[in-house]
């Protein structure tokens, strides 16, 4: 099974363990060997490094005219959850995640989150398999032939956030994780946005990610209603 997925990458990895971690979510980690060092958490950070720098390298090529703030959201817009998810549901990715048997009941193979941090884990496994070129690859196969040219198809609002902050000197934004709710499967997570210190927007959501992009959105709704 895991040989379709191979075929649908278009890679074939000299270290197969490499690809099934990718494809471990915590959940099974823990059930498994009681140990979430061995899901896809450790790949997916280094995916999101690799991915956004090849992003951002594409884009500084192709648009000499744009300037940094644009390029900024386009890359955000490229790499966002709901975006990444859409690859994965392309590539059929949910049906090889390997799910604890809550996170299996409760969806997971459908869950953006979860299909998008795959994806990023995927893109490491390609790196660490077959150096830069498969991880470019992947992503020139997969993300780059959706470039938002004109319109951007999903807020990000911790950039613009940021931008409009920036506009005054000495100002400092900070995301901070102030509850967690729910089982494995339906985590829910609560983050309050502060400015100089000053709570201005609270948020939640499945990921911390999401909360996030809540609570900026919380904040600009406050502070900027105009922008």
């Amino acid at each position: 099974m895991i040989n379709e997925l191979e075929k649908a990458i278009g890679y074939q990895f000299r270290n197969i363990t490499l690809l099934q971690n990718a494809l471990s979510h915590s959940s099974y980690a823990n059930e498994r060997w009681h140990d979430s060092l061995k899901s896809n958490e450790r790949l997916e950070f280094l995916g999101d490094s690799v991915l956004g720098m090849v992003v951002a390298e594409h884009l500084y090529r192709t648009f000499p005219d744009r300037p940094e703030g644009e390029l900024t959201r386009m890359r955000a817009d490229m790499v966002c959850e709901r975006t990444l998810a859409k690859v994965a549901n392309g590539l059929e990715l949910g049906k090889h995640l390997l799910l604890g048997k809550g996170e299996e009941q409760g969806g997971g193979r459908g869950r953006e989150s979860i299909l998008a941090d795959a994806v990023e884990s995927v893109i490491a496994a390609c790196y660490l398999d077959g150096g830069m070129d498969a991880a470019v690859q992947f992503i020139q196969k997969f993300i780059l032939v959706n470039v938002p040219v004109t319109r951007l198809h999903n807020a990000d609002y911790k950039t613009a956030l940021q931008e409009l902050v920036q506009q005054k000197k000495n100002q400092l934004l900070s995301y901070n994780l102030v509850g967690e709710s729910g089982p494995d499967h339906d985590k829910q997570f609560r983050v309050e946005l502060t400015l100089n210190g000053e709570v201005v927007g609270v948020g939640s959501g499945s990921s911390k990610k999401r909360a996030e992009q809540a609570a900026a959105h919380d904040a600009m709704e406050k502070l900027y209603p105009n922008a």
